[in-house]
Protein backbone atom coordinates (compact mmCIF):
# COMPACT_ATOMS: atom_id res chain seq x y z
CA UNK A 1 0.00 0.00 0.00
CA UNK A 2 1.34 3.41 -0.98
CA UNK A 3 2.18 5.85 1.81
CA UNK A 4 -0.02 8.96 2.06
CA UNK A 5 0.76 11.87 -0.24
CA UNK A 6 1.48 14.88 1.98
CA UNK A 7 1.02 18.52 0.97
CA UNK A 8 0.47 21.81 2.76
CA UNK A 9 -2.64 22.58 0.71
CA UNK A 10 -5.01 20.27 -1.16
CA UNK A 11 -7.37 21.58 -3.87
CA UNK A 12 -10.25 19.51 -5.21
CA UNK A 13 -11.17 20.92 -8.62
CA UNK A 14 -9.34 22.71 -11.42
CA UNK A 15 -11.58 25.61 -12.44
CA UNK A 16 -10.99 29.27 -11.70
CA UNK A 17 -11.65 28.84 -7.95
CA UNK A 18 -9.19 25.98 -7.51
CA UNK A 19 -6.43 27.28 -9.76
CA UNK A 20 -6.46 30.81 -8.33
CA UNK A 21 -6.37 29.49 -4.76
CA UNK A 22 -3.48 27.17 -5.65
CA UNK A 23 -1.41 29.98 -7.16
CA UNK A 24 -1.89 32.18 -4.10
CA UNK A 25 -1.40 29.39 -1.53
CA UNK A 26 1.76 28.16 -3.28
CA UNK A 27 3.54 31.29 -2.05
CA UNK A 28 3.46 29.66 1.40
CA UNK A 29 3.78 25.94 0.70
CA UNK A 30 3.21 22.92 -1.52
CA UNK A 31 -0.13 22.39 -3.27
CA UNK A 32 -1.82 19.35 -4.81
CA UNK A 33 -4.68 19.83 -7.26
CA UNK A 34 -6.94 16.82 -7.84
CA UNK A 35 -9.21 16.80 -10.87
CA UNK A 36 -11.32 13.83 -11.87
CA UNK A 37 -10.97 14.43 -15.59
CA UNK A 38 -8.52 16.52 -17.55
CA UNK A 39 -7.28 19.59 -15.71
CA UNK A 40 -8.99 21.96 -18.13
CA UNK A 41 -12.41 20.28 -17.91
CA UNK A 42 -14.46 22.46 -15.57
CA UNK A 43 -17.45 24.77 -15.54
CA UNK A 44 -15.05 27.68 -15.92
CA UNK A 45 -14.04 26.38 -19.35
CA UNK A 46 -17.63 26.71 -20.56
CA UNK A 47 -18.33 30.18 -19.11
CA UNK A 48 -19.05 32.43 -22.09
CA UNK A 49 -20.28 35.67 -20.50
CA UNK A 50 -17.56 37.05 -18.26
CA UNK A 51 -16.73 38.60 -14.90
CA UNK A 52 -19.01 41.27 -13.43
CA UNK A 53 -16.95 44.15 -12.04
CA UNK A 54 -17.43 47.90 -11.68
CA UNK A 55 -15.06 49.70 -14.05
CA UNK A 56 -16.78 52.61 -15.83
CA UNK A 57 -17.37 56.23 -14.85
CA UNK A 58 -21.14 55.69 -15.02
CA UNK A 59 -21.08 52.70 -12.65
CA UNK A 60 -20.61 52.42 -8.88
CA UNK A 61 -20.19 49.73 -6.26
CA UNK A 62 -23.57 50.76 -4.83
CA UNK A 63 -25.29 50.14 -8.16
CA UNK A 64 -23.70 46.69 -8.52
CA UNK A 65 -24.64 45.86 -4.92
CA UNK A 66 -28.23 46.95 -5.52
CA UNK A 67 -28.54 44.91 -8.73
CA UNK A 68 -27.25 41.85 -6.87
CA UNK A 69 -29.61 42.34 -3.94
CA UNK A 70 -32.62 42.76 -6.24
CA UNK A 71 -31.73 39.59 -8.14
CA UNK A 72 -31.17 37.67 -4.89
CA UNK A 73 -34.77 38.32 -3.76
CA UNK A 74 -34.07 39.12 -0.12
CA UNK A 75 -31.62 36.31 0.68
CA UNK A 76 -28.27 37.93 -0.13
CA UNK A 77 -25.98 38.85 2.77
CA UNK A 78 -25.36 42.53 2.03
CA UNK A 79 -21.99 42.70 3.80
CA UNK A 80 -20.76 39.72 1.74
CA UNK A 81 -22.14 41.21 -1.48
CA UNK A 82 -20.39 44.52 -0.85
CA UNK A 83 -17.11 42.89 0.18
CA UNK A 84 -16.92 40.72 -2.93
CA UNK A 85 -17.92 43.53 -5.29
CA UNK A 86 -15.43 45.99 -3.79
CA UNK A 87 -12.61 43.42 -4.08
CA UNK A 88 -13.44 42.87 -7.77
CA UNK A 89 -11.20 45.49 -9.41
CA UNK A 90 -8.07 44.19 -7.65
CA UNK A 91 -8.78 40.63 -8.73
CA UNK A 92 -9.46 41.72 -12.33
CA UNK A 93 -6.02 43.35 -12.26
CA UNK A 94 -4.54 40.08 -10.94
CA UNK A 95 -6.09 38.13 -13.81
CA UNK A 96 -4.84 40.67 -16.35
CA UNK A 97 -1.32 40.51 -14.87
CA UNK A 98 -1.41 36.72 -15.20
CA UNK A 99 -2.18 37.17 -18.90
CA UNK A 100 -5.97 37.14 -19.31
CA UNK A 101 -6.62 39.33 -22.35
CA UNK A 102 -9.97 40.92 -21.63
CA UNK A 103 -11.53 42.42 -24.74
CA UNK A 104 -10.96 46.14 -25.26
CA UNK A 105 -12.24 48.75 -27.69
CA UNK A 106 -10.53 51.88 -29.06
CA UNK A 107 -10.86 55.10 -27.04
CA UNK A 108 -9.95 58.66 -27.81
CA UNK A 109 -6.63 58.48 -25.96
CA UNK A 110 -6.22 54.80 -25.03
CA UNK A 111 -7.94 51.46 -25.29
CA UNK A 112 -10.95 51.00 -23.03
CA UNK A 113 -12.47 47.85 -21.59
CA UNK A 114 -15.27 46.55 -23.79
CA UNK A 115 -17.79 46.04 -20.99
CA UNK A 116 -20.82 43.87 -21.73
CA UNK A 117 -24.31 44.02 -20.23
CA UNK A 118 -26.45 41.07 -19.13
CA UNK A 119 -29.84 40.46 -17.56
CA UNK A 120 -30.38 42.14 -14.18
CA UNK A 121 -27.47 44.58 -14.57
CA UNK A 122 -28.29 48.30 -14.70
CA UNK A 123 -24.90 49.18 -16.22
CA UNK A 124 -22.33 47.70 -18.55
CA UNK A 125 -19.84 45.96 -16.26
CA UNK A 126 -19.06 42.52 -17.74
CA UNK A 127 -15.37 41.96 -18.46
CA UNK A 128 -15.18 39.38 -21.23
CA UNK A 129 -12.88 37.76 -23.77
CA UNK A 130 -15.19 37.81 -26.78
CA UNK A 131 -17.70 35.05 -25.91
CA UNK A 132 -15.18 32.57 -24.49
CA UNK A 133 -14.11 34.25 -21.25
CA UNK A 134 -13.93 31.08 -19.18
CA UNK A 135 -11.77 29.31 -21.75
CA UNK A 136 -9.23 32.14 -21.73
CA UNK A 137 -9.12 32.30 -17.92
CA UNK A 138 -8.79 28.52 -17.61
CA UNK A 139 -5.91 28.37 -20.11
CA UNK A 140 -4.00 31.26 -18.57
CA UNK A 141 -4.31 30.00 -14.99
CA UNK A 142 -3.54 26.42 -15.92
CA UNK A 143 -0.38 27.53 -17.71
CA UNK A 144 0.71 29.47 -14.62
CA UNK A 145 -0.01 26.44 -12.41
CA UNK A 146 1.97 24.08 -14.66
CA UNK A 147 4.99 26.41 -14.49
CA UNK A 148 4.85 26.58 -10.68
CA UNK A 149 7.25 24.06 -9.06
CA UNK A 150 5.28 24.08 -5.78
CA UNK A 151 2.05 22.89 -7.42
CA UNK A 152 1.40 19.32 -8.57
CA UNK A 153 -1.67 18.47 -10.65
CA UNK A 154 -3.16 14.97 -10.39
CA UNK A 155 -5.43 14.34 -13.37
CA UNK A 156 -8.04 11.57 -13.31
CA UNK A 157 -8.03 11.47 -9.50
CA UNK A 158 -11.54 11.48 -8.06
CA UNK A 159 -12.13 12.42 -4.43
CA UNK A 160 -14.16 9.76 -2.62
CA UNK A 161 -14.60 11.27 0.84
CA UNK A 162 -13.01 13.82 3.14
CA UNK A 163 -10.76 12.57 5.93
CA UNK A 164 -11.68 14.08 9.29
CA UNK A 165 -10.34 13.61 12.80
CA UNK A 166 -13.88 12.84 13.94
CA UNK A 167 -14.10 9.86 11.62
CA UNK A 168 -10.65 8.74 12.78
CA UNK A 169 -11.85 8.60 16.37
CA UNK A 170 -10.47 11.84 17.77
CA UNK A 171 -13.47 12.81 19.87
CA UNK A 172 -11.88 15.90 21.44
CA UNK A 173 -11.54 17.76 18.16
CA UNK A 174 -12.60 17.55 14.55
CA UNK A 175 -10.71 18.79 11.54
CA UNK A 176 -10.37 18.04 7.83
CA UNK A 177 -7.08 16.28 7.07
CA UNK A 178 -7.42 15.76 3.32
CA UNK A 179 -9.26 13.11 1.35
CA UNK A 180 -9.32 9.61 -0.03
CA UNK A 181 -9.15 9.70 -3.83
CA UNK A 182 -9.59 7.11 -6.56
CA UNK A 183 -6.86 6.95 -9.17
CA UNK A 184 -9.14 6.38 -12.15
CA UNK A 185 -6.25 4.94 -14.17
CA UNK A 186 -5.04 2.27 -11.73
CA UNK A 187 -8.27 1.79 -9.77
CA UNK A 188 -6.45 2.27 -6.43
CA UNK A 189 -7.76 4.53 -3.67
CA UNK A 190 -4.97 6.73 -2.31
CA UNK A 191 -4.60 9.02 0.71
CA UNK A 192 -3.95 12.74 0.23
CA UNK A 193 -3.09 14.58 3.45
CA UNK A 194 -3.03 18.36 3.86
CA UNK A 195 -3.24 21.01 6.55
CA UNK A 196 -5.89 22.81 4.50
CA UNK A 197 -8.30 21.43 1.88
CA UNK A 198 -10.25 23.58 -0.58
CA UNK A 199 -13.45 22.32 -2.18
CA UNK A 200 -13.58 23.85 -5.66
CA UNK A 201 -15.56 21.07 -7.29
CA UNK A 202 -18.17 23.22 -9.04
CA UNK A 203 -21.88 22.53 -9.21
CA UNK A 204 -24.36 19.72 -9.68
CA UNK A 205 -25.88 20.36 -13.13
CA UNK A 206 -25.69 16.69 -14.13
CA UNK A 207 -28.37 15.91 -11.55
CA UNK A 208 -30.78 17.13 -14.26
CA UNK A 209 -31.51 15.55 -17.61
CA UNK A 210 -30.85 18.78 -19.52
CA UNK A 211 -27.96 20.96 -18.41
CA UNK A 212 -25.33 23.34 -19.72
CA UNK A 213 -22.76 21.73 -17.40
CA UNK A 214 -19.98 19.30 -18.35
CA UNK A 215 -20.09 15.66 -17.24
CA UNK A 216 -17.87 16.34 -14.20
CA UNK A 217 -20.54 18.51 -12.50
CA UNK A 218 -22.04 15.85 -10.21
CA UNK A 219 -22.18 17.76 -6.92
CA UNK A 220 -19.17 15.98 -5.41
CA UNK A 221 -18.09 18.76 -3.04
CA UNK A 222 -21.57 19.31 -1.60
CA UNK A 223 -22.03 15.57 -1.06
CA UNK A 224 -18.63 15.06 0.60
CA UNK A 225 -19.06 18.09 2.85
CA UNK A 226 -22.54 16.96 3.90
CA UNK A 227 -21.27 13.48 4.75
CA UNK A 228 -18.54 15.15 6.85
CA UNK A 229 -21.19 17.01 8.85
CA UNK A 230 -20.78 20.45 7.26
CA UNK A 231 -24.05 22.42 6.86
CA UNK A 232 -25.47 22.89 3.35
CA UNK A 233 -27.66 25.89 2.48
CA UNK A 234 -30.26 26.91 -0.13
CA UNK A 235 -30.03 23.93 -2.47
CA UNK A 236 -33.61 24.60 -3.64
CA UNK A 237 -32.26 27.50 -5.72
CA UNK A 238 -31.12 25.86 -8.96
CA UNK A 239 -30.69 28.36 -11.77
CA UNK A 240 -31.94 27.25 -15.16
CA UNK A 241 -30.24 29.15 -17.94
CA UNK A 242 -32.99 30.41 -20.24
CA UNK A 243 -31.20 29.81 -23.52
CA UNK A 244 -29.53 26.49 -24.27
CA UNK A 245 -29.24 25.66 -27.98
CA UNK A 246 -32.04 23.31 -29.00
CA UNK A 247 -30.56 21.07 -31.68
CA UNK A 248 -29.88 17.30 -31.91
CA UNK A 249 -26.24 17.93 -32.86
CA UNK A 250 -25.57 20.20 -29.86
CA UNK A 251 -24.92 18.67 -26.45
CA UNK A 252 -25.72 21.23 -23.77
CA UNK A 253 -24.37 24.21 -25.72
CA UNK A 254 -25.08 27.50 -23.98
CA UNK A 255 -26.22 30.59 -25.87
CA UNK A 256 -24.83 33.36 -23.70
CA UNK A 257 -27.05 35.90 -22.00
CA UNK A 258 -24.75 38.48 -23.55
CA UNK A 259 -26.73 38.09 -26.80
CA UNK A 260 -29.76 39.55 -25.07
CA UNK A 261 -27.51 42.20 -23.56
CA UNK A 262 -26.61 43.20 -27.10
CA UNK A 263 -30.21 43.35 -28.27
CA UNK A 264 -31.35 39.81 -29.08
CA UNK A 265 -35.12 39.30 -28.77
CA UNK A 266 -36.98 36.20 -27.63
CA UNK A 267 -39.75 35.10 -30.00
CA UNK A 268 -42.35 32.35 -29.86
CA UNK A 269 -43.28 29.98 -32.69
CA UNK A 270 -45.46 32.70 -34.24
CA UNK A 271 -42.55 35.15 -34.31
CA UNK A 272 -44.01 37.27 -31.48
CA UNK A 273 -42.19 38.66 -28.45
CA UNK A 274 -43.71 37.28 -25.25
CA UNK A 275 -41.54 38.71 -22.44
CA UNK A 276 -42.75 42.32 -22.69
CA UNK A 277 -46.00 41.42 -20.94
CA UNK A 278 -44.19 39.40 -18.25
CA UNK A 279 -41.65 41.93 -16.95
CA UNK A 280 -40.87 45.57 -17.86
CA UNK A 281 -37.22 44.61 -18.41
CA UNK A 282 -38.34 42.08 -21.05
CA UNK A 283 -35.32 40.17 -22.41
CA UNK A 284 -33.06 41.75 -19.78
CA UNK A 285 -35.06 40.50 -16.81
CA UNK A 286 -33.21 38.20 -14.36
CA UNK A 287 -32.77 34.60 -15.42
CA UNK A 288 -35.44 33.08 -13.19
CA UNK A 289 -38.12 35.29 -14.74
CA UNK A 290 -36.95 34.65 -18.30
CA UNK A 291 -36.62 30.88 -17.78
CA UNK A 292 -40.11 30.58 -16.28
CA UNK A 293 -41.58 32.68 -19.09
CA UNK A 294 -39.98 30.43 -21.71
CA UNK A 295 -41.13 27.31 -19.85
CA UNK A 296 -44.69 28.69 -19.74
CA UNK A 297 -44.61 29.63 -23.44
CA UNK A 298 -43.38 26.15 -24.42
CA UNK A 299 -46.13 24.50 -22.34
CA UNK A 300 -48.78 26.88 -23.68
CA UNK A 301 -47.87 26.42 -27.34
CA UNK A 302 -46.80 22.78 -27.30
CA UNK A 303 -43.81 23.83 -29.42
CA UNK A 304 -40.54 22.32 -28.16
CA UNK A 305 -38.55 25.57 -28.07
CA UNK A 306 -38.57 29.35 -28.48
CA UNK A 307 -36.21 31.47 -30.59
CA UNK A 308 -33.55 34.15 -30.19
CA UNK A 309 -33.45 36.79 -32.91
CA UNK A 310 -30.29 38.87 -33.29
CA UNK A 311 -30.28 39.01 -37.08
CA UNK A 312 -30.45 42.80 -37.21
CA UNK A 313 -26.90 43.07 -35.85
CA UNK A 314 -25.44 41.70 -39.07
CA UNK A 315 -22.84 39.07 -39.87
CA UNK A 316 -19.71 41.19 -39.36
CA UNK A 317 -20.71 42.26 -35.86
CA UNK A 318 -21.85 38.79 -34.80
CA UNK A 319 -18.69 37.06 -36.01
CA UNK A 320 -16.58 39.63 -34.17
CA UNK A 321 -18.50 39.78 -30.88
CA UNK A 322 -19.67 36.15 -30.64
CA UNK A 323 -17.19 34.03 -32.64
CA UNK A 324 -17.62 30.89 -30.52
CA UNK A 325 -21.41 30.95 -30.61
CA UNK A 326 -21.49 31.90 -34.28
CA UNK A 327 -19.26 28.97 -35.22
CA UNK A 328 -21.16 26.49 -33.05
CA UNK A 329 -24.50 27.53 -34.53
CA UNK A 330 -23.08 27.37 -38.05
CA UNK A 331 -21.94 23.78 -37.46
CA UNK A 332 -25.59 23.01 -36.73
CA UNK A 333 -26.75 24.72 -39.92
CA UNK A 334 -27.86 27.94 -38.19
CA UNK A 335 -26.55 31.28 -39.44
CA UNK A 336 -27.16 33.78 -36.62
CA UNK A 337 -27.10 36.63 -39.14
CA UNK A 338 -29.94 35.10 -41.17
CA UNK A 339 -31.72 32.53 -38.97
CA UNK A 340 -33.53 32.40 -35.66
CA UNK A 341 -31.72 30.42 -32.93
CA UNK A 342 -33.86 27.69 -31.29
CA UNK A 343 -33.38 27.67 -27.50
CA UNK A 344 -34.73 25.98 -24.36
CA UNK A 345 -33.96 26.38 -20.63
CA UNK A 346 -31.48 23.98 -19.03
CA UNK A 347 -30.07 23.48 -15.53
CA UNK A 348 -27.10 25.78 -15.19
CA UNK A 349 -25.98 26.89 -11.72
CA UNK A 350 -26.56 26.01 -8.06
CA UNK A 351 -26.94 29.12 -5.91
CA UNK A 352 -26.74 27.15 -2.67
CA UNK A 353 -24.00 24.88 -1.44
CA UNK A 354 -21.49 24.40 1.37
CA UNK A 355 -21.97 27.15 3.95
CA UNK A 356 -18.93 29.46 4.15
CA UNK A 357 -18.06 32.98 5.17
CA UNK A 358 -16.62 35.54 2.73
CA UNK A 359 -13.16 33.96 3.23
CA UNK A 360 -14.38 30.53 2.12
CA UNK A 361 -14.14 29.18 5.68
CA UNK A 362 -16.51 26.30 6.53
CA UNK A 363 -17.66 25.11 9.94
CA UNK A 364 -15.11 22.27 9.78
CA UNK A 365 -11.57 23.52 10.60
CA UNK A 366 -9.14 22.87 7.77
CA UNK A 367 -11.91 22.77 5.14
CA UNK A 368 -12.55 25.68 2.79
CA UNK A 369 -14.84 26.08 -0.21
CA UNK A 370 -14.96 28.50 -3.13
CA UNK A 371 -16.83 28.89 -6.40
CA UNK A 372 -20.12 27.25 -7.26
CA UNK A 373 -19.79 24.58 -4.55
CA UNK A 374 -19.94 27.25 -1.82
CA UNK A 375 -22.79 29.31 -0.41
CA UNK A 376 -21.26 32.58 0.76
CA UNK A 377 -24.43 34.66 0.72
CA UNK A 378 -23.59 36.52 -2.50
CA UNK A 379 -26.23 34.99 -4.76
CA UNK A 380 -29.23 34.66 -2.45
CA UNK A 381 -32.24 33.16 -4.20
CA UNK A 382 -31.03 33.90 -7.73
CA UNK A 383 -27.54 34.55 -9.10
CA UNK A 384 -26.99 37.78 -10.99
CA UNK A 385 -25.34 37.01 -14.34
CA UNK A 386 -21.51 36.90 -14.31
CA UNK A 387 -21.27 37.29 -10.53
CA UNK A 388 -20.10 33.66 -10.32
CA UNK A 389 -16.60 34.14 -11.74
CA UNK A 390 -16.27 37.30 -9.65
CA UNK A 391 -17.13 35.34 -6.50
CA UNK A 392 -14.75 32.51 -7.42
CA UNK A 393 -11.70 34.71 -7.88
CA UNK A 394 -12.38 36.97 -4.88
CA UNK A 395 -13.23 34.22 -2.40
CA UNK A 396 -10.36 31.98 -3.54
CA UNK A 397 -7.90 34.81 -3.00
CA UNK A 398 -9.32 35.48 0.45
CA UNK A 399 -9.45 31.75 1.31
CA UNK A 400 -5.81 31.29 0.35
CA UNK A 401 -4.72 34.23 2.48
CA UNK A 402 -6.86 33.06 5.41
CA UNK A 403 -5.69 29.44 5.26
CA UNK A 404 -2.04 30.53 5.10
CA UNK A 405 -2.63 32.76 8.12
CA UNK A 406 -4.29 29.89 10.00
CA UNK A 407 -1.06 27.91 9.70
CA UNK A 408 -0.40 24.15 9.71
CA UNK A 409 -1.69 21.56 12.14
CA UNK A 410 0.72 21.51 15.08
CA UNK A 411 1.00 17.71 15.36
CA UNK A 412 1.23 14.72 13.07
CA UNK A 413 -1.78 12.49 12.60
CA UNK A 414 -1.53 8.95 11.27
CA UNK A 415 -4.05 8.45 8.45
CA UNK A 416 -5.05 4.83 7.78
CA UNK A 417 -5.14 3.57 4.19
CA UNK A 418 -8.44 3.00 2.40
CA UNK A 419 -10.00 -0.29 3.48
CA UNK A 420 -12.06 -1.94 0.76
CA UNK A 421 -12.67 -5.01 2.91
CA UNK A 422 -14.04 -7.95 0.95
CA UNK A 423 -15.59 -5.85 -1.82
CA UNK A 424 -15.79 -7.63 -5.16
CA UNK A 425 -15.48 -6.31 -8.68
CA UNK A 426 -18.84 -4.92 -9.86
CA UNK A 427 -20.74 -7.45 -11.95
CA UNK A 428 -23.74 -5.45 -13.16
CA UNK A 429 -22.67 -1.96 -14.22
CA UNK A 430 -25.99 -1.65 -16.04
CA UNK A 431 -27.53 -1.01 -12.60
CA UNK A 432 -25.39 2.10 -12.19
CA UNK A 433 -26.23 3.38 -15.66
CA UNK A 434 -29.95 2.77 -15.12
CA UNK A 435 -30.02 4.54 -11.76
CA UNK A 436 -28.05 7.47 -13.18
CA UNK A 437 -30.69 7.96 -15.89
CA UNK A 438 -33.55 7.55 -13.42
CA UNK A 439 -32.20 10.23 -11.07
CA UNK A 440 -31.76 12.76 -13.88
CA UNK A 441 -35.16 12.11 -15.46
CA UNK A 442 -36.87 12.19 -12.07
CA UNK A 443 -35.30 15.54 -11.19
CA UNK A 444 -36.16 17.07 -14.57
CA UNK A 445 -39.80 15.93 -14.44
CA UNK A 446 -40.53 16.53 -10.74
CA UNK A 447 -38.03 19.13 -9.46
CA UNK A 448 -37.63 21.49 -12.40
CA UNK A 449 -38.40 25.14 -13.11
CA UNK A 450 -41.97 24.93 -11.75
CA UNK A 451 -42.65 22.64 -8.79
CA UNK A 452 -45.47 21.27 -6.63
CA UNK A 453 -45.28 19.71 -3.17
CA UNK A 454 -46.93 16.54 -4.48
CA UNK A 455 -44.24 16.07 -7.14
CA UNK A 456 -41.49 16.93 -4.66
CA UNK A 457 -42.70 14.30 -2.20
CA UNK A 458 -42.87 11.67 -4.93
CA UNK A 459 -39.35 12.54 -6.01
CA UNK A 460 -38.13 12.36 -2.41
CA UNK A 461 -39.61 8.90 -1.84
CA UNK A 462 -38.09 7.50 -5.02
CA UNK A 463 -34.70 9.06 -4.23
CA UNK A 464 -34.71 7.40 -0.81
CA UNK A 465 -35.24 4.02 -2.48
CA UNK A 466 -32.49 4.74 -5.00
CA UNK A 467 -30.15 5.83 -2.21
CA UNK A 468 -30.64 2.50 -0.43
CA UNK A 469 -29.93 0.56 -3.65
CA UNK A 470 -26.83 2.63 -4.35
CA UNK A 471 -25.55 2.36 -0.76
CA UNK A 472 -25.83 -1.43 -0.88
CA UNK A 473 -23.99 -1.48 -4.21
CA UNK A 474 -21.36 1.00 -2.92
CA UNK A 475 -20.40 -1.14 0.08
CA UNK A 476 -20.52 -4.45 -1.80
CA UNK A 477 -18.29 -3.69 -4.78
CA UNK A 478 -14.95 -2.07 -5.49
CA UNK A 479 -15.11 1.61 -6.29
CA UNK A 480 -15.25 2.97 -9.79
CA UNK A 481 -15.76 6.50 -11.06
CA UNK A 482 -19.38 6.02 -12.17
CA UNK A 483 -20.40 4.61 -8.79
CA UNK A 484 -18.80 7.54 -6.93
CA UNK A 485 -20.59 10.00 -9.22
CA UNK A 486 -23.92 8.24 -8.75
CA UNK A 487 -23.56 8.13 -4.96
CA UNK A 488 -22.95 11.88 -4.90
CA UNK A 489 -25.64 12.59 -7.47
CA UNK A 490 -28.47 10.90 -5.57
CA UNK A 491 -27.44 12.58 -2.31
CA UNK A 492 -27.39 16.05 -3.86
CA UNK A 493 -30.72 15.36 -5.58
CA UNK A 494 -32.18 14.50 -2.17
CA UNK A 495 -30.76 17.71 -0.68
CA UNK A 496 -32.42 19.75 -3.43
CA UNK A 497 -35.78 18.07 -2.82
CA UNK A 498 -35.57 18.36 0.97
CA UNK A 499 -34.60 22.05 0.69
CA UNK A 500 -37.48 22.73 -1.71
CA UNK A 501 -39.95 21.11 0.68
CA UNK A 502 -38.60 23.29 3.51
CA UNK A 503 -39.54 26.52 1.67
CA UNK A 504 -43.34 27.09 1.56
CA UNK A 505 -43.16 30.13 -0.71
CA UNK A 506 -42.01 31.10 -4.19
CA UNK A 507 -38.80 33.10 -4.03
CA UNK A 508 -36.17 33.65 -6.69
CA UNK A 509 -35.41 30.42 -8.51
CA UNK A 510 -37.73 28.33 -6.33
CA UNK A 511 -41.22 28.56 -7.85
CA UNK A 512 -43.85 26.27 -6.35
CA UNK A 513 -47.48 26.31 -7.48
CA UNK A 514 -48.78 25.51 -3.97
CA UNK A 515 -47.27 28.78 -2.70
CA UNK A 516 -46.98 31.10 -5.73
CA UNK A 517 -46.08 34.24 -3.73
CA UNK A 518 -43.40 35.46 -1.33
CA UNK A 519 -44.05 34.85 2.34
CA UNK A 520 -43.75 38.35 3.82
CA UNK A 521 -44.98 37.35 7.28
CA UNK A 522 -41.41 37.13 8.60
CA UNK A 523 -37.87 38.04 7.43
CA UNK A 524 -36.54 35.62 4.78
CA UNK A 525 -34.06 33.01 5.96
CA UNK A 526 -31.72 30.43 4.48
CA UNK A 527 -32.65 26.77 4.23
CA UNK A 528 -29.96 24.97 6.22
CA UNK A 529 -29.57 21.17 6.13
CA UNK A 530 -27.31 19.20 8.44
CA UNK A 531 -26.63 15.49 8.32
CA UNK A 532 -27.90 15.00 11.86
CA UNK A 533 -31.20 16.76 11.15
CA UNK A 534 -32.50 15.20 7.93
CA UNK A 535 -33.84 11.82 6.90
CA UNK A 536 -31.32 11.22 4.12
CA UNK A 537 -29.81 7.81 4.80
CA UNK A 538 -26.14 7.83 3.83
Amino acid sequence: MESPKQFDFLVLGSGLAGLFYALEASKAGTVAILTKGRAQESNTLHAQGGVACVASATDTFDLHVQDTLVSGSGLCKEEVVRGIIEDGPDRIRDLARLGVRFTTRPGEERELWDLGKEGGHSRRRIFHVDDATGKEIEQVLLQAVCLNPRIQVFERYQAVDLITLGKLGYSAENRCMGCYALDRTSGRVEVFCAHHTLLATGGCGKVYLYTTNPDVATGDGVAMAFRAGVPIANMEFIQFHPTCLYHPQAKSFLISEALRGEGALLLNQAGQRFLSGVDPRAELAPRDIVARAIDAEIKRSGHPCVYLDIRRKGKEYLQGRFPTIYSACLRCGIDMAADLIPVVPAAHYQCGGVVTDIDGRTELPGLWASGEVACTGLHGANRLASNSLLEAVVVSYRAARASVAAGPLSRKISIPPWDEGSAADPDELVVVAHNWREVRELMWDYVGIVRTRKRLRRAGMRLQNLAREIREYYWSYRLNADLIDLRNLVLVASLIVDSALERPESRGLHYILDFPKLDDSHPPSDTILRRSEVSIDE
